[in-house]
């Protein structure tokens, strides 16, 4: 199984989208996965189930980070690095799927509880979601030579 198919699978067993994503990739840039299931935690469902940042958008954004994120106060460098990635992997994001807002995405506000119950009902976190989560990995994969 490669990794995009290790993040679907991830997700499927009941990990939320950003963990999903972040944690199948962390180990190979230094940060234990059990952290990382940790730190992607509150992000699924568009940030804690706001309906916002879709989580498999934030969890390739925090791979994005992990690997090339500034650590020390001047190199701008990196700074610069990590968001031309962040921009890259957003545009690639968007013309594959329209957005990266969770409750556009969805079309449905899961931060309503009506509304979550529909996405449910539609089967959308078992049909949708998974897509999500490996298209957000492909794209991450590919930026950040990772596999």
């Amino acid at each position: 199984m490669n990794k995009v198919e290790c993040s679907e699978q991830c997700f499927l067993s009941g990990f939320n989208c950003a963990q999903a994503v972040f944690s199948t990739y962390s180990g190979e840039l230094g940060l234990d996965p059990e952290l990382a299931l940790r730190i992607a935690g509150s992000f699924g469902g568009g940030m804690g189930h706001i309906g916002e940042t879709c989580g498999a958008v934030t969890g390739a954004i925090m791979l994005i980070g992990l690997k090339h994120g500034k650590v020390r106060v001047d190199d701008n460098a990196s700074k610069e690095k990590t968001y031309a990635l962040v921009k890259e992997y957003k545009r690639q994001f968007v013309k594959l799927n329209g957005s990266v807002r969770c409750k556009e995405l969805l079309g449905y506000d899961i931060s309503i509880p009506e509304e979550m119950s529909v996405a449910g009902e539609k089967n959308l976190f078992k049909t949708l979601c998974p897509k999500l989560v490996r298209d957000s990995s492909e794209i991450v994969e590919k930026l950040l030579d990772l596999k």
